[in-house]
């Protein structure tokens, strides 16, 4: 079943936005799409429910409905490094109980767009890292660049450990965070250069743009070419 696992050259770099923006672009061709984070780390308590905020996000990106435990089988309170975290609760994170909910949602939706939480290479447990995670999963990643000064040696570096996992990079996205980042078209150049798969899309810097709008940056014939390859 086509899907995607979206990583970062850092953390708030984009992600969820970017994970976002492909369920809404995936659902306007008339896919049946939905977002996973498998750990969250930050939650506030809404409606005497913790909520995650890019849970939420992903929950409303999408258009299948799904159980929480199965959109985000690992949360916690504190926004700290996830195996942080878990060690604080007493938690192990699992990953054949991320991949037992990934697979459900393989039954629902026809695209599964999986979000990672900070670097490829945060770590989840004393022997496994996020790396791994992707690894499990069996997914092709996007990897959402984030436009500032340092960008590039973050972005050659993630690709590095990408290739080292033997991952496969379905395309990358540049997010532009600084609006006032020197030289940033040679920057962009630099990396369309050297990572050797497609640019997907170049989000500007609006914080107030909304998924829909955004989704509308990704071409239709690159994402059905995406899948194909999936």
């Amino acid at each position: 079943m086509p899907g995607f696992f979206i990583t970062g050259t850092d953390t708030g770099v984009g992600k969820t936005r970017v994970a976002a923006a492909l369920l809404q672009a995936y659902g306007r061709l008339g896919y049946r799409c939905v977002g996973m984070k498998p750990v969250a780390a930050g939650a506030s308590l809404q409606d005497g429910v913790w909520r995650n905020e890019d849970v939420e996000l992903l929950r409303q990106a999408g258009n299948v409905q799904a159980s929480g435990e199965c959109l985000n089988p690992y949360l916690f309170r504190a926004a700290i490094a996830p195996h942080i975290a878990a060690e604080h609760k007493g938690v192990n994170i699992e990953l054949a109980r991320i991949r037992a909910a990934y697979t459900h949602l393989t039954q629902l939706a026809e695209v599964v767009v999986v979000e990672g939480a900070g670097g490829l290479l945060v770590p989840l447990s004393p022997g496994r890292d996020m790396g791994d995670l992707a690894v499990a999963l069996g997914l092709p990643l996007v990897l959402v660049v984030g436009m500032r000064l340092g960008c590039l040696n973050h972005a050659l570096l993630t690709w590095e450990a990408i290739q080292a996992r033997n991952l496969r990079l379905a395309g990358w996205v540049a997010n532009r965070l600084d609006p006032s980042m020197a030289a940033y078209e040679e920057n962009l150049a630099t990396l369309v250069r050297r990572l050797p798969v497609p640019l997907l899309a170049e989000l500007p810097h609006q914080a107030g743009m909304d998924a829909a709008s955004m989704a509308r940056l990704f071409a239709p014939k690159r994402l059905y070419a995406m899948l194909r390859q999936g």
